[in-house]
């Protein structure tokens, strides 16, 4: 057993409450993972001569700013001093982690400048960047592996808890945006609001209907596949639902079983025992360490998550002005005091009517059309819209443009998955569906 001092969970629930800044330090960073394809749909591996390490490498090569980072000889991401990076995910996914600004302009700008990039050294090769949730004509099964030790580790784990954990990890992709909080009451009523309206999220973002070719059933397919991956990890946790505090977010962190740990380069499986465990006794004679407490909050994926910031989920990948859209949404609702109040009565009004996960699964199948206490989630979006407008236009004025396509798509009841699904049975060719959802 190691001589490091055991952590202790004082320590860490301590560590949520230092987290917590002022509202004048508050920042937004967005989180963006995109698809690139063959253009029949095919997927690209890492080790093609203009594959995904291809890919990276010329990103580094276009913008010293970037600095390469590489485990086991293979380059896997690219990091800059400002705190973004670039990122794969499992199945080829390249994700932008933008950097925290204070203007969502600002995040606009990087990811824009980065999809100039991305499409600039693509252009003249076999390359399909698409805007969709999940891949539309790739069987999973074809879509390959990256070589990082982490997803070897979660290759192997997560298929014992879910069936389709293999297309979750290869298959989607996603917009994510990150938010501070002032104290823990602070804290609370965000995660609330935005684990209760996260319903809702899914049935205006989304945006994966097709998987092999194939028109799944739900315009959300990659909401689904979440369901069926591994319940401890995903959906909406104890700590998560109407009684969040930083203690219960860390109990059920210690709690949740183990997938992996790091020590050097090396990724060790933990075999499902937990932190609590890791923490007291150890495993494999280590004990944990505070970096393994922060490697550890990487490996649950619900609909919200709190780490340093609270990490909002659950929208599927969708076109670039809806992806900044999504960030200036959740800026109004979490950001203005007014319409975090609002948008509260209005999660607590909707969860009235059912289960989170019954709403869940209503906006993955059918989008805003889904049902939810005799009204459309449409229509429970569009008062929450309002509200989002609302308060952005007090917290900054001059962002609410950017709000503009998803309020059109409110308005017209349309997510971005029914018109792929229209193109789809319009003419199912590849080249015209990944033209309808090209990045």
């Amino acid at each position: 057993m190691s001589e490091t001092p055991p952590l202790r969970r004082d320590q860490l629930i301590e560590s949520y409450a230092r987290y917590g800044a002022p509202e004048d330090r508050w920042l937004i960073g967005g989180e963006f993972e995109r698809a690139v394809v063959r253009p029949d749909g095919a997927p690209i591996a890492y080790d093609d001569d203009d594959g995904i390490r291809w890919i990276l490498q010329q990103l580094a090569a276009g913008d010293p700013s970037w600095g390469p980072y590489e485990e086991a000889g293979h380059l896997i991401a690219l990091l800059r001093k400002n705190g973004a990076s670039i990122t794969l995910e499992p199945g080829g996914q390249v994700e932008l982690s933008g950097a925290p600004h204070r203007k969502l302009a600002d995040l606009a700008a990087e990811v824009r400048e980065n999809r100039a990039h991305l499409l600039a050294l693509s252009a003249g090769k076999a390359h399909r960047w698409i805007a969709a949730g999940l891949t539309p004509y790739a069987p999973i099964d074809a879509v390959h592996w990256m070589p990082k030790g982490r997803y070897r580790v979660m290759r192997e784990y997560l298929p014992q808890f879910g069936d389709l954990a293999h297309a979750m990890m290869k298959g989607t992709c996603s917009v994510q945006a990150n938010f501070d909080y002032a104290d823990e009451a602070d804290c609370a009523d965000k995660v609330r609001l935005c684990a209760g309206v996260a319903p809702l999220t899914t049935a205006i973002f989304s945006n994966s209907p097709l998987l092999a070719g194939q028109d799944t059933g739900y315009l959300s397919y990659r909401g689904h596949i979440w369901t069926r991956t591994d319940p401890a990890r995903t959906g909406f946790p104890p700590g998560l639902r109407d009684d969040y505090s930083h203690e219960r977010w860390v109990d059920y962190l210690l709690d949740v079983p183990m997938m992996f740990y790091k020590r050097g380069a090396d990724w060790a499986p933990a075999h499902g025992r937990t932190f609590r465990t890791f923490m007291n006794q150890g495993i494999d004679g280590q004990r944990a360490t505070w970096s393994d407490w922060e490697l550890h909050q990487t490996s649950v994926f619900p609909e919200v998550r709190v780490k340093r910031t609270i990490e909002v989920r659950g929208a599927d990948c969708v076109d670039i002005d809806l992806s900044i859209a999504f960030c200036a949404f959740f800026s109004g609702l979490l950001y203005d005091r007014g319409a975090l109040e609002q948008g509260l009565a209005l999660a607590r009004a909707l969860g009235s009517t059912g289960s989170r996960e019954g709403h869940f699964d209503a906006a993955c199948r059918s989008g805003m059309a889904g049902l939810a206490g005799g009204r459309s989630l449409g229509a429970w979006a569009q008062e929450l819209a309002t509200i989002a407008a609302g308060g952005l236009g007090r917290w900054a004025p001059e962002a609410l443009p950017m709000l503009d396509p998803l309020l059109a798509r409110i308005e017209s009841q349309r997510s971005p998955g029914l018109d792929l699904l229209d193109a789809w049975r319009r003419d199912p060719s590849p080249t015209h569906v990944l033209a309808a959802c090209a990045y």
